[in-house]
């Protein structure tokens, strides 16, 4: 298509009572505005302008592969646009004009509304909407024609005009050069006092321009996110779209509503989501996978065949048909091999299982490499950490690690070797020895009898 696209996201949001800029704020793991600039790229758009303004270097910091320009006093919408006529200053053909608080207007709808200005000619397309209840919305008024005329926004209605149920979206295409060779004529009489990008539909039509409009077939995608209300609403209307259209690529959801996946996941046919299931950033799952109940994946991939069950990954690699869970918790740099298992209540961080191997329950492992088919055995920590510098743990193929094992690193566990239940381990145990630490174990007789009568005795003291 070849289009530009310019996204409008400086404003405060006052609304929102936060300390964040409203664009900012994240929808399934995603900045709000972030989807304004997918929805542009996905029509075509072959080069992206973001307008800045408050809160500009969190904002631009959220976003690769955009143009920023930055709108130091917010004075409209029109004034934003024309903070950003050298950075597109050599465009021609369409611009499309996008708010970044709209996170649910789709491609399709932005290429239908530039076919629209391209076949017809026109200077400008404008997206619009009907509905129920337009208050809050700049209304589209049209003359007896048919034709649109102008738009005017909601504080600038006049009794007659509050009726309209048809509204402007916030969504434009237009001739960039006709564009930027018309703003110099916006005023900014009006009760806001600001330059409206909205007026530019009454300056070209006084030109003598044609201006034309699309209606879009599913209103609600022209909600804008002004409010901690609207924002919600976006995230079950987000929730909906993208949990159906895995849905219908094969995923089995047990109950969608209680499923929230990021956009950019993508998920395997005949895989299984339970309730509570959240896969959000960089997620990639494979084929017949089972993931939750109360599990929490992100940029994590997961292969086929796996098992999450009520646990959380952080990117994290989980190999074919391995295991994790209930309740382990995979921090970044973790890698389990196929048929490798992290079982319950277990912590791992930086370290891969080799294919086969065994966590299965209540350990931390730490910057270790553990062998094929080895098992670590409950209690397990890998001390890994001196107070200044993190050391590894090596445990080699088919190695048993006794339940309670401290393994003091930087140690190396060798290929079949076993260590004793309750050892503290400080040097290396070579390949199939047994490696024990332990104080000698000693019996101090008659003991315990004698703590018994003495608790007998003062109970017979306070009784009398």
């Amino acid at each position: 298509m070849g289009a530009a696209a310019l996204i409008l996201a400086a404003g405060e949001g006052t609304r929102m009572k936060s300390g964040l800029p409203k664009v900012a704020h994240r929808i399934l793991g995603v900045p709000m505005v972030a989807y304004a600039i997918a929805a542009a790229r996905e029509s075509g758009c072959d080069r992206i302008v973001v307008v800045t303004g408050h809160g500009a270097q969190l904002v631009e910091s959220l976003l690769d592969d955009v143009v920023f320009v930055r709108q130091s006093e917010q004075l409209g919408t029109g004034h934003a646009v024309m903070c950003a006529s050298d950075a597109l200053a050599d465009i021609d053909g369409s611009l499309v004009v996008l708010s970044g608080d709209s996170p649910l207007l789709r491609a399709e709808t932005i290429t239908r509304l530039v076919e629209a200005r391209e076949r017809s000619g026109a200077a400008a397309a404008v997206l619009t909407a009907s509905l129920s209840d337009p208050s809050g919305y700049g209304r589209i008024v049209r003359g007896e024609d048919g034709a649109l005329i102008s738009i005017v926004e909601d504080k600038d209605l006049s009794p007659d005009q509050r009726s309209i149920g048809e509204v402007n979206t916030g969504t434009y295409c237009f001739d960039t050069r006709l564009l930027f060779a018309h703003l110099r004529h916006l005023s900014n009489t009006n009760a806001q006092g600001e330059y409206y990008l909205t007026d530019t539909v009454g300056v070209l039509r006084a030109e003598g321009l044609a201006v034309v409009d699309v209606a879009t077939d599913e209103p609600e995608e022209i909600l804008g996110v002004n409010s901690r209300v609207q924002l919600a609403e976006a995230v079950k209307v987000l929730q909906t779209r993208i949990n159906r259209a895995h849905m219908l690529a094969g995923v089995t959801m047990t109950d969608p509503d209680l499923v929230w996946i990021g956009p950019d996941v993508t998920i395997g046919k005949d895989t299984v989501l339970e309730p509570m299931t959240f896969l959000l950033g960089d997620s990639h799952v494979g084929e017949e996978c089972v993931i939750g109940p109360d599990s929490r994946v992100t940029d994590s991939r997961i292969d086929d065949g796996a098992v999450v069950d009520s646990s959380i990954l952080m990117k994290a690699i989980v190999g074919e048909s391995a295991t994790v869970g209930p309740r382990a918790y995979l921090r970044p740099g973790t890698v389990l091999k196929k048929m490798a298992k992290a079982g319950t209540s277990v912590e791992i961080k930086n370290s891969t299982l080799g294919e086969g191997a065994k966590v299965p329950h209540l350990s931390y492992i730490g910057d270790a490499t553990i062998g094929a088919s080895a098992n670590v055995g409950a209690g397990t920590i890998t001390c890994n950490y001196d107070g200044v510098r993190k050391h590894s743990t090596v445990i080699g193929d088919g190695a048993f690690i006794g339940s309670d094992t401290m393994l003091v690193a930087p140690v190396t566990v060798g290929e079949g070797a076993v260590t004793a239940a309750g050892s503290t381990i400080t040097r290396d145990v070579p390949a199939d020895a047994l490696g024990i630490e332990r104080s000698e174990q000693r019996h101090v007789e008659g003991w315990a009898r004698k703590q018994r009568t003495g608790r007998e005795r003062e109970g017979d003291s306070e009784e009398r």
